[in-house]
């Protein structure tokens, strides 16, 4: 039987080689991730789209320049430098989710599959807060942040993509953390009951 991975790599040499069908498995099999990535970084659903779009594009215009490794970190290195450009035009500030490293008590994203309308009132909530937080964040802040706690790259990747170097790829992340999670206490009160017990009531962040 064929593994996932020699599967992958038989579709990307097929799609190489022209073949249409080959390149539209490997689309389906990523543009979830792709668009994901697109909606952190744009904050806009229809830009998202067409960032997502126009990814898969360029994608297939390049293949030929594709030289192995994670074809799925390939397109997502494609769609941030798109989205970089972009933002950089419009100065846009997008929404994402956060996990910060190294503490245990972290504020997770609820799951997207909750069932109870409970849960979903929650998980919408905790996204506003931390919507109003990232909002603060600079571009290049924001960059590593979707790169590192969405798209779950290594520094020396995330140095790459952005062209920049891995100090300062770590600096910036840590920057942006800690801003999420110093904001975060100013806007405790929007935060479902239960995150709201990470902070006691003087807004210190309980260890």
């Amino acid at each position: 039987m064929v593994g996932i991975a020699e599967d992958e790599q038989l579709e990307i040499l097929a799609a190489v080689r022209g073949d249409l069908g080959a390149f539209n498995s490997l689309v389906l099999r990523y543009q979830d991730s792709v668009y994901t990535t697109a909606y952190r970084l744009m904050g806009d659903s229809a830009r998202a789209a067409d960032a997502a779009q126009e990814t898969m594009i360029i994608a297939y215009q390049r293949l030929a320049s594709y030289r192995g490794g994670s074809f799925r970190g390939w397109l997502l290195r494609i769609v941030t430098n798109l989205c970089y450009d972009e933002l950089r035009r419009q100065r846009r500030r997008p929404t994402i989710s956060l996990s910060p490293e190294g503490q245990e008590d972290d504020i997770d994203i609820p799951d997207a599959g909750v069932d109870s309308p409970e849960e979903v009132a929650q998980q919408r909530e905790l996204e506003r807060a931390i919507q109003l937080c990232i909002d603060r964040l600079n571009l290049d802040q924001r960059m590593v942040l979707v790169l590192c706690d969405i798209d779950e790259m290594d520094y020396q990747t995330i140095a790459i993509t952005l062209k920049t170097q891995v100090g300062t790829v770590k600096s910036r992340l840590s920057r942006a953390r800690a801003s999420v999670r110093e904001c975060l206490k100013s806007v405790r009160e929007l935060l479902p009951t239960s995150y709201r017990l990470l902070y006691d009531d003087s807004g210190t962040e309980k260890t």
